[in-house]
């Protein structure tokens, strides 16, 4: 599981910044969709549709949003926790 977060989280084109959020509302709601066990894969898939414009393997797409919806509250919690560290690290530049 923890792989599977890095892979796609390097995947991801991420512009961060320290504001607490990726500056890209559309990024944003992709990740959070794909940690809230709330929704479910076939909305995770109507998500996932808004945000491209070229095919995707949806089958991979399943796999991995049921890879979320495996795992307990805490480890969701540390997943939140971990995009968060990585928004507001040193390393992503301030906002301009």
């Amino acid at each position: 599981m923890k792989l599977a977060v890095v892979f796609i989280l390097a995947a991801i084109p991420i512009c961060c910044y320290a504001s607490g959020s990726s500056g890209c509302s559309m990024l944003d709601n992709i990740i959070e969709s794909t940690i809230d066990p709330a929704v479910s894969v076939e909305d995770y898939h109507a998500t996932i549709d808004e945000a491209t414009t070229l095919p995707y393997h949806k089958g991979a797409v399943t796999k991995f949003k049921q890879c979320f919806l495996d795992q307990s509250e805490e480890t969701l919690q540390n997943v939140h926790v971990m995009v968060e560290a990585i928004y507001n690290s040193e390393d992503c530049p301030e906002e301009a």
